[in-house]
């Protein structure tokens, strides 16, 4: 038997692989199906099943174009209602792979509990947030939290301690609050160490403390969601039309015609420097597309790219993964192409955190604004700074004022780069990049609040603070 983890680090999402016999079982795959076809080609083996732990809201999996190509039946559990051909699991139910196991526990040739795929359930240091179904009649997330209190300890809780458990997610998901970097581990550290899982604790207890402090989750959630209930565009035919190249005045036309967005996917290093004006910034190398999917409001959005040379691809298929399936074209040739047809470009002024120590010191002519969580900014901050986090940008940019300087910064560089982009578009111009963020400041002479743990600060002081920015 051979089990694999297919993570991938930008949506902090992880697919598994199960081989045994001949026959194999994709876990929670990703949108694109040709990384799996090549596998198991290269194994020589079947895909017998496809399962699904839940309805993804953060990503679109690729269950249904891989169960067309392969013939593998798609698996769901109890009452999963969906607009194509799937098995429903029973609770309890064996589906055999050559061995024995069911849509979550996986048993070994000798019939001994070997892992867990737990999805959204149980997470390495958390569980999974009970307020993301789509639709749940008069159900509240107090109602879901407890049904989710008993199948930990009814179902889960009850197995051994060296069962190895497979999430769906790790640290950087908005799945939970408090997910670990982990990408597996073992049931019995979990009952150890995991909040949600300790002994004695009440149901009562549980639901208040999974509750409590959940902020609003990404707008593209339920959208996700849908698409992975219903079905979706064939992903070959998006990405054919998404890896279209364009010349300038088409890129152009596009925007003008079409109301495309022009996303620039560059690094932080060359988006400032240089850039398209009104473009948007969402740099590949980080958390591009959760960030894309919280900020770009609009699932059905048209978007023409301005892509890292040779990338354009993989920027057309990590939207594609949060359901961005509207990319109609890449600016052929970048930023080169577009100075040489004579077209403008901006770039962004920035300062370092010495710098702004001593403008600071002599009276600064504006605010500093800090786009970090509301946790991050509670833990420590610049005196005199305003909160105000990108992942709300588009609540609340209309508190800013269009005539003030802002200077900007995150933990390192990227949140308010991206912040700034936005803004721009948005007609705010006064804005300063202070190069670095956080990290930089933090060993400057810039003016500082008290350091505290975040461990130590109140879910009651969270809550106010996230309402503060909501």
């Amino acid at each position: 038997m051979k089990v694999e983890q297919i993570y991938t680090g930008c949506l902090a999402q992880g697919a598994y692989y199960i081989e045994s016999n001949g026959e194999a079982v994709i876990i929670d795959p990703l949108r694109e199906t040709q990384p799996y076809l090549e596998k198991l080609e290269e194994a020589g083996v079947k895909l017998k099943y496809i399962f699904e732990t839940h309805f993804h809201a953060d990503f679109v999996s690729g269950h249904i174009d891989l169960a067309k190509k392969t013939g593998a039946t798609i698996v769901y559990g109890p009452n999963a209602a969906t607009s194509y051909d799937i098995y429903s699991a029973k609770d309890g139910e064996e589906l055999k792979l050559e061995m024995e196991s069911t849509t979550y526990l996986l048993r070994d040739e000798s019939g001994k509990d070997y892992a867990i795929f737990s999805g959204d359930t149980l997470f390495l240091g958390d569980v999974g947030r009970p307020d993301l179904a789509i639709k749940q009649g008069e159900l509240t997330k107090e109602d879901l939290a407890g049904f989710l209190f008993d199948s930990l300890r009814e179902k889960i809780m009850t197995l051994s301690d060296d069962v190895i458990v497979y999430p769906a997610h790790g640290a950087g998901s908005a799945c939970g609050k408090n997910l670990s970097k982990d990408t597996w581990g073992y049931l019995g550290d979990q009952k150890k160490l995991n909040y949600a899982l300790r002994e004695n604790m009440t149901k009562a207890e549980f639901v208040r403390e999974v509750t409590s402090g959940l902020t609003p989750p990404p707008s593209y959630f339920p959208k996700n969601a849908m698409m992975n209930k219903t079905g979706y565009e064939s992903f070959d035919e998006v990405l054919e039309k998404g890896a279209t190249p364009l010349t300038p005045a088409r890129f152009e036309e596009l925007v003008d015609t079409e109301e495309a967005l022009m996303l620039d996917t560059r690094s932080e290093e060359e988006f400032s420097a240089e850039h398209i004006p009104g473009s948007i910034f969402i740099g590949m190398d980080s958390q591009f597309a959760p960030w894309v999917g919280a900020l770009i409001t609009d699932i059905q959005q048209p978007i023409v790219l301005i892509a890292p040379q040779g990338r354009e691809e993989e920027a057309v298929t990590r939207l594609a993964r949060v359901g961005y399936d509207n990319t109609i074209g890449y600016l052929e040739g970048g930023i080169e192409a577009w100075k040489a047809a004579g077209k403008e470009t901006d770039s962004i002024e920035s300062v370092t955190a010495d710098e702004l120590a001593i403008r600071m010191d002599a009276g600064l002519d504006g605010t500093v604004l800090d786009v970090r969580k509301p946790t991050e900014f509670l833990s420590q901050h610049v005196i005199g700074a305003t909160n105000f986090p990108l992942d709300y940008i588009n609540r609340n940019f209309n508190r800013l004022d269009g005539n003030e300087t802002y200077y900007l910064h995150c933990l390192g560089g990227y949140r308010s780069l991206i912040t700034i982009s936005i803004l721009k578009a948005r007609g705010y111009h006064n804005l300063v990049d202070i190069t670095k963020g956080w990290k930089a400041i933090e060993e400057s002479a810039v003016p500082k609040s008290d350091h505290v743990c975040p461990s130590t600060i109140t879910q009651e002081v969270i809550d106010e603070a996230v309402t503060a920015v909501v």
